[in-house]
């Protein structure tokens, strides 16, 4: 149970939904999040962490909470936002506009919830530093930039995150998400799909439409092989395994009249296991190729895999006792197992690059009463889901319940004061 004293009082409660409607108005794209790097590195600071750094892997920051002998444990939350243009009519809705990687003038938003993820840390950090006679150990706060990139992780620890700061002995992370809000949902093992992003490139020969023969058509080179594809997981994986190829872009041509000299593929794969993830890969490569060669393609495809993101496994034996933790602090009413989701997450490389378990978790964020009717009438397409311009979480009780959630998972794994003092 989490103690009085590290309650949420409405202070603090309505300190932290300003911070929260101030990310939020103010979204920033993965690797430009300089200004909310600002504000969270401040808020830090001002909750009594002495230890406070800043542009760690590009835009991340990082705080350190020395409290005697004891585990180190890791509180993670990304505070990225996405290119999508806000349709949610809250009087703190995004106006936005940035200029993205490629150049491009885009809409911003915080569409999937990050900002809720980086207010709930910075509470679970001001009221661990306050109630530091609970508990013994380090407590390591990692902010993490470009999450919707899939780079943000990576990023941090190769600028070093382990090597300036203490490692982590366990990695604790959540993610708000299109369920009732003050109740909370968990997987073990595999909770999330592993994430892998190939752009391909088809080389044929140019020429005028009315004169084919003196061609070699890359669009229907890429035609056969969007087809392909899908045979895949139809045809290729196991059935009690779980796959999902997307050809999310495909493009080629100027003109209805003029067969190019080329043509592009832009693949998403999604999978649990590392034996599946090699076997999809291995077979886009086979039939990007094999398709180039019975069309008798001036060269080999380019094969460019440019994001690859692991599995995100929440460990067993972990995850149980920090649900365990759930249950005595929310009530088991308001936890619930979830099936797995097909979507992607990085956090887990933190985990996977120390070999130390990841537990992770999502939370509700929308209103509790329609959204849980919602479910039981089995209108959940209904609901606006994460990534969508409509995905804004409730304030309350959503920020209380990912306070409190982060809390008790960290009070699971730091040590109490009379074991810290039998060591």
């Amino acid at each position: 149970m989490i103690e009085a004293d590290v309650g949420v009082s409405s202070e603090l409660r309505e300190d932290l939904a300003e911070l929260y409607r101030d990310l939020h108005q103010n979204p920033e794209l993965s690797l430009q999040e300089t200004r909310s790097a600002g504000v969270l590195a401040r808020r830090l600071r001002e909750a009594g962490f002495d230890e406070v750094t800043e542009q760690v892997g590009v835009t991340g920051v990082v705080g350190v909470l020395r409290n005697g002998d004891g585990p180190v444990v890791m509180l993670r939350a990304d505070f990225d936002a996405l290119p999508v243009e806000e349709k949610t009519g809250l009087p703190y809705a995004s106006t936005v506009r940035a200029v993205d990687r490629d150049g491009r003038d885009v809409p911003v938003m915080h569409a999937c919830g990050h900002d809720m993820h980086a207010a709930c840390l910075v509470g679970a950090a001001t009221l661990l530093k306050q109630a530091r006679d609970q508990w013994r150990g380090t407590l390591l706060v990692v902010f993490q930039p470009a999450e919707e990139l899939a780079i943000g992780a990576q990023g941090m620890i190769d600028d070093g995150l382990f090597e300036r700061f203490p490692k982590p002995e366990i990695v604790l992370g959540q993610h708000v998400a299109p369920l009732p809000a003050g109740f909370i949902g968990y997987g073990t093992g595999p909770v999330m799909s592993a994430a892998d992003s190939l752009n391909i490139t088809l080389y044929g020969q140019g020429g005028h439409g009315s004169r084919p023969e003196s061609a070699i058509d890359p669009v229907l080179m890429a035609a056969n092989v969007v087809t392909r594809l899908q045979g895949i997981v139809a045809r290729e994986v196991p059935p009690a395994e779980s796959a999902v190829v997307t050809v999310g872009r495909l493009q080629a041509g100027t003109k209805d009249n003029i067969i190019p000299d080329q043509a592009e593929l832009g693949v998403n794969v999604r999978t649990y296991t590392p034996q599946t993830r090699d076997l999809v890969r291995a077979a886009i490569e086979r039939i990007a190729r094999a398709e180039s060669a019975a069309s008798a393609a001036v060269a080999e495809p380019s094969l460019d895999w440019f994001s690859s993101v692991p599995a995100l496994v929440s460990a067993p034996e972990e995850t149980e006792a920090t649900i365990g933790a759930f249950i005595k602090h929310f009530g088991a009413e308001r936890i619930e197992q979830m099936p797995q989701v097909n979507a992607s997450e990085d956090v887990g490389v933190f985990g996977e690059a120390l070999q130390v378990p990841t537990v992770f978790w999502f939370w509700g964020g929308l209103e509790t009463e329609p959204t849980i009717a919602a479910f039981a009438e089995g209108r959940m397409d209904q609901l606006p889901g994460n990534h969508s311009p409509y995905f804004a979480p409730v304030i309350e009780p959503t920020l209380t319940t990912g306070v409190e959630a982060l809390i008790a998972a960290a009070l699971t794994w730091l040590a109490k004061p009379q074991e810290a003092d039998s060591l």
